[in-house]
């Protein structure tokens, strides 16, 4: 049988951050879907949604009581990132550390492979 390897990790705090969010949707959902798109002064910039419904083309990754709804023609750039939730002082939000990206913009929100 071979092992199944999950092509993205959650930290705690991402987690918890992902709960709460949902929780204060207050409407059915899912889960999140994660996806890159082409963006930015590097090339590809991640997003991240609520998720009211499974795609066909969903990759489905359940981890620490959370569904994670992975583009498919995302997987190969993010395979291997963790997403983690970051709260400092002025600003706080999501961050992937993802150990394909080559490169990132001056201002961070891009990254190229």
């Amino acid at each position: 049988m071979t092992e199944y390897i999950s092509p993205i990790t959650l930290s705690d705090a991402a987690v918890n951050r992902i709960k709460i969010m949902i929780a204060d949707r207050k409407k059915p959902t899912v889960g999140v879907r994660i996806g890159v798109c082409t963006k930015g002064c590097s090339g590809l910039t991640y997003t991240i949604e609520f998720a009211d419904e499974k795609n066909p083309t969903d990759d489905v990754v359940e981890t620490k009581g959370v569904t994670l709804l992975i583009d498919h023609k995302a997987t190969i750039f993010i395979f291997g990132t963790e997403m983690d939730f970051v709260e400092e002082n002025f600003q706080s939000g999501f961050v992937f550390r993802n150990p394909n990206e080559k490169g990132r913009c001056n201002c961070g929100k891009s990254f190229h492979v």
